[in-house]
Order: structure tokens, then sequence, then C-alpha cells
């Protein structure tokens, strides 16, 4: 076995390779660039070594500067995590060529896998079901145009060598194609350096499985059942779970044994996950289709950890250092139910835009890495590599945590997503842990009729919150109620008013949204519109948790002063409430509404980033939808349009200009 490895990469895939190689009893190294000084990851390993400024390119992508920091510790193996190096099959040459042992399948098999076009061959060949589509070199803007004609609309333009949901554009028309082809061809220069292009027929209606595959150095491989990925955004994966509600046991092993051969035609070892595209309305669960092979662990490994107690962390480095694996195929169970939600430094507020910035308070439900390694603390479980004052750059992934509950059921395990989700505390940027709540709550999760379009369908008009019942709105009328008591209390406390026998008002008005609650707060009870509120809680001012019970049910709700009340924040929304002593609540109508200036005739950078493309100038007039600009942020380029007629008046911004949050790009007449 090893002695000690290098960990290549960063945030919170290098602390969770770090956690198993310290209970294997091996030590690890962290290679870190200027702008992961002081993370989390660093700290963990037993050493650290520089290796560059932020931009991946000049650091974390840099195989020699890898190979050197193993030289310079005497690290014997490499693991890659997932994305910089982890799929280069060249990085793996050169590091044996350099007699250091790589945690992770042969370059031959990353380098069959990794070119999405060949991928395809090999699949078919393995007897493997693909999707219809061109398998070949794309000329121009011109020749996709014409083999998405020929396959039919709608089409999916993929980079070759992408991943993790870059490099992608669904065309319905040819004015798409037009529009996406240049672009997928940029995002998969800019983000892996091969700028080909393929294009295949969209299943429309999909559910996105994927089946985990580990193998050895002797000839055996298993699959290690499925995992259902089908809420996307952007082809981005948000909520994973395993196993799939839609998968039979009979899908499962003819998935699993197609995934299987395609494995054995490369000679795979190691872990890795072969993505299946099934179509929702196939109700035999025959229709699915081979999408690509991701010679990698995998972000969502911690669910399929969770339904067989195996840690593919482990059998990586096991298997790297030779040893057969113990496992069996009958060997593998499903225990319980597993959800993976990943915590985005994104605003679902503002059209899910990237959001960077300094994390001014982080608190997760449970200490990250804490209690049992694989399913956590009473089934909830924190991967994270992030801390109070870090920072999300615009260098890397948005990614802040990822959130794993484990249970008996499905809605055991969404339940605790739920619960978990209301005592996570973070804040200083933008994130998206109201929009995962709300997702836990949607009857259509629940029921688990998912497809990858499902966030489009049920958030056609953005994400305003998760709507709050009437039984929610009076549990909250009555904690603002007891809050304000408690706050009230202290101000006379501290202002000596002891002696003069004024106690703080027990009668209240809360103000949630558009809805008035009576609340008499006393030692007795609370009582809200006349009705007992069996509710439990402990509160002192300035806590930023309330963890309540009503009933028998928890309900934690993070909570903010505001000017005239406290902002309440549970179940996936954030509830404005004016509390006021009864007394004083009727004056409340003659208060004048700030009205919020029309910003309407600016067009505003939405997060912070490069301006790559201006597509007009002063003079120019405009229509509603049309394109005006093209701003880069974490990789991805986003298209930023009109939003009504007008002709424009000024321009504030030059292509090449990087701009910050709300920066003023043009203003229209």
């Amino acid at each position: 076995m090893f002695k000690k490895i290098l960990i290549a990469n960063r945030g919170e895939i290098a602390c969770r390779v770090i956690r198993t190689a310290k209970k294997m009893g091996i030590a690890t190294v962290a290679v870190y660039s200027d702008a992961d000084a002081r993370a989390p990851f660093v700290r963990m390993a037993d050493e650290a070594v520089h290796i560059g400024p932020p931009p991946a390119a000049e650091s974390y992508l840099l195989a020699d500067k890898i190979i050197a920091a193993c030289k310079e510790t005497g690290a014997e193996a490499v693991h890659p995590g997932y994305g910089f190096l982890s799929e280069r099959a060249s990085f793996v040459e050169e590091l044996e060529k350099n007699d250091i042992a790589f945690i992770g399948p042969p370059p031959n098999a990353i380098a069959a896998m990794g070119d999405k076009i060949e991928s395809k061959k090999l699949a078919m060949e393995a007897g493997v079901n693909v999707v219809p589509g061109f398998v070949g070199e794309i000329e121009d803007t011109e020749h996709a145009v014409k083999i998405s004609d020929d396959i039919g609309y709608p089409v999916m333009m993929k980079a070759s060598a992408g991943g993790g949901g870059k490099g992608m554009r669904l065309a319905y028309s040819e004015k798409d194609v037009r529009e996406g082809f240049e672009a997928t061809k940029r995002e998969g220069l800019n983000s892996f350096g091969d700028d080909r292009v393929f294009i295949e027929k969209f299943i429309e209606d999909p559910r996105h499985i994927e089946i985990q595959i580990l193998g050895d150095k002797h000839g055996n491989i298993l699959y290690l059942n499925e995992r259902e990925c089908s809420i996307q955004r952007r082809h981005q994966k948000v909520v994973e779970e395993a196993p799939s509600p839609f998968v039979t046991p009979k899908m499962r092993k003819a998935m699993g044994e197609q995934c299987v051969a395609l494995s054995q035609a490369v000679n795979y070892h190691s872990a890795g996950t072969v993505e299946l595209i099934v179509s929702g309305a196939d109700k035999t669960g025959e229709s699915f289709y081979f999408l690509e092979m991701n010679t990698r662990l995998q972000v969502e490994h911690p669910v399929t950890e969770a339904i067989t107690g195996v840690d593919l962390v482990e059998q990586m480095i096991r298997v790297a250092a030779g040893e057969k694996l113990e496992l069996q195929q009958k060997d593998i169970g499903i225990d319980g139910w597993a959800i993976e939600n990943r915590v985005y430094a994104e605003d679902p507020y503002r059209g899910f835009l990237p959001s960077t910035g300094r994390i001014v308070r982080y608190n997760p439900p449970v200490p990250g890495w804490s209690g049992d390694p694989i399913r956590g603390t009473n089934g909830v479980r924190v991967d994270d590599g992030v801390m109070d004052g870090g920072e999300v750059s615009i260098y890397y992934d948005p990614m802040i945590a990822k959130l794993v509950t484990w249970g008996e059921t499905r809605d055991e395990a969404a339940d605790r997503q739920i619960e978990a989700l209301n005592r996570f505390e973070l804040e200083g940027l933008g994130h998206n842990i109201d929009f995962l709540s709300a997702l836990m709550q949607h009857p259509r999760f629940r029921s688990g009729e998912l497809t990858t379009g499902f966030i489009a369908e049920e958030y056609p008009d953005g994400f305003q919150g998760a709507p709050a019942s009437e039984e929610l709105q009076r549990n909250l009328a009555a904690i603002a109620a007891f809050v304000a008591t408690a706050h009230a209390d202290r101000a006379r406390r501290v202002d000596h008013q002891l002696g003069q026998q004024l106690d703080p008002p027990s009668e209240w008005e809360a103000k949630i949204d558009d809805a008035k609650f009576a609340v008499s707060v006393s030692e007795d009870g609370i009582v809200v519109d006349g009705t007992d509120v069996d509710l439990s809680l402990a509160y002192t001012p300035g806590d930023s948790l309330i963890l309540a019970t009503v009933g028998d049910k928890p309900l934690s709700v993070k909570i903010a002063r505001t000017a005239s009340g406290f902002a309440l924040n549970t179940n996936g929304a954030t509830h404005k409430v004016q509390v006021l002593p009864a007394h004083i609540a009727q004056h409340a109508v003659h208060m004048i509404e700030k009205i919020p200036p029309d910003m309407s005739k600016f067009l505003l950078c939405p997060m912070p980033g490069l301006l790559v493309a201006l597509h007009v100038g002063e003079g120019d007039k405009v229509e509603e939808g049309q394109p005006l600009a093209v701003v880069e942020a974490m990789k991805m380029e986003n298209i930023l349009r009109a939003e009504k007629n007008g002709v424009v008046k000024s321009v504030e911004a030059a292509q090449g200009d990087s701009l910050a949050v709300d920066a003023v790009i043009l203003e229209l007449e």
C-alpha cells in the first residue's frame, strides 16, 4: 500500500480524498494556488505545495508542476479528484514515465472514453445502445446546420471533450444552431482545450441515469447500482439520488451489464461512471442510450456510498496499489435511499446567476466531515471545503458544499434534506439553498416523475421562493412574536426599567407577506388568531438560527433583523415579517412605502464576469429578446438580452472589460 499520496485538486473533493487516506493511514500532500493558500484542504493535508496563481491553466492544470510536487514530497501516487487533470490521458502517461502511480483508470481507457466521438463508436462495437446522431468532425456552422436538419430537431450540440454541463447547447431550430454552435466550440476550447463538437438527437422527456462502475487490475468489474440525476439546470446536475425511483430490477441488471461490457472493452479499472439517457415515455425501461463514460470519480458518488456502504475513494486507492476487489456482484445491495443536493454560489432569485465573494457566515447543519464517513451524523453528511471568511472566486466551480441525506425510504431522505437545508447557514453571497428546499418539497419530485426538463417546466418564470402554507405562516407569526417579546424584554433590561414594572408587550400583530395575525404571548403559551400553537423554542437576542418544535415536528428558522421586524428563512423562502405591538400596529397603514427606481432602461451585468462580446452600438435600435452582450463567468457564457424595445442611448463598457455585478453595460433611451 502507498505511504504517501498527492491530491491534484482542491476544495471539497480534496478534503474528501484526504479524509479517506487518513483513515487508511496514508500521508497526504495538497497542492494549492494563490487563491487557495488558506483553504481548509491545505490545512487538512500533512504537507502542501504551492503551484502557481489562481487561474487553473497556470496552476492545477499544469502536469509538470504536479509531478514536481510529487518528487519534492516523495508522493508515490496521485489522486486527481474530478475535473482538472482527472481525465487527461497525457497526464497519466507522464506520471507513469516518472514511476508515479495514478489513482484512476489506465490512459488508454481515458483517451477512448474522453473523446465523445470515439466513445460512441466503441459503445456501438460493445453492443451498447447509443443515441442517434452524427459521429464525426463538424467543419463549420453551415455543416452543423445541415447535420441538424438531417437528424431532426431538437438536437444537442456537445463539445467532444466536454463534461460537467459545460460546452453543451440545445437547439430547437436552425436559428438556435447558428447562434449556439460557435459558443459551444469556444466553451469546449476554453474549458477543455478542444473545440471539436458533435451533434446528436435530443431525447425528449428524458431521464438521466448513470451506472457506477468499479473494477480492478485483475479483470474484475462490478456495477454498484444506479443514480438518478435528472434534475438539472443548464445541463448541470442539481439533485442526485440513489437508487432511481424509475429503475426496476430488470432495468438495473440490463443497464449494469451493458456498462460492464463497455468497461471490459477498454480494460477499465478504478471507479468510473457510464451515463445513460432514458426515455421517460417508455414505461418498459428498454429505451436507454449511452451518453458518455466519465473515467473518474463523480461529484455525486456519496449517494452510491450511502446505499452500498462502499467507500469508493478507498477502493480506488486499493485498486491503484494493485489489490484485488474483495467484493463480488452478489455483494452489492441497496440499503435505504440517499439524496444529494449541490449547494452552489448562485442566486436563484436572479436567474441562477453565479455569485462570487466572501463567505461572511458558514455554519452547515452538521460539521463538515463529521460522524460516519459514509452516512454522516444522523443520516446527514456534508462534504465541503470552505469556511467562515473564505472566498468563492471567479476562477473555479461555484459549488460550495454537497448535502447528502440517507433514510430508510425516499420520503425520509427528502424530509431530512428539508430540515438540514433549514439549518444550513450561509451568508455573504447568493446561494441556492431556498431553491433546493423547494425542490425537495415539490409534489412532482415527491412523486418521482422526473425528467431533465423538470426545472424549466416547473419554474418557467424563474424562482421566487417556495410557497408557504397558512399553517407555516401561523407558526412563523408565533415565532416572530416570541422573538419580538424577547427583544422588548432585553431592551427594558438594558434601559434599567426593571424596577418600573414595565413588562414587554404581550399582544402583537404580525404581518407575513399579505397575511396578518393577532398573536398573544404569555407564560401560558402562544395564541395566534385565537388558536393555541404548540410551540417550543429557545431564543436569545442575537441568535441567527432558531431550533423550534411545533407539536412533534422540528422547524428550524434562520433569522435576521429588519427595520420593522425580522426576516425569517425556512422551508425554501425568506419571509419579511413586520411585527408590532397591537396598539401601534393600527398606525402602520399611514407609513409611506418607498418605491424603487426604474432600472429597466439599463443593461446591467448580472454577475461578476468578462464582457466577451457586445452586439450593439450607440444609436442602434433593439427589440425585446434581442442578444445585446455576452458575459463569461465561471467558464460559462451568458447571453444578455433586451428586456424591451428601444434605442441604445450610450454604451458604458467595452469588449474585454472585467465587470462587477450590476455594472452598467449600456443605457436605452
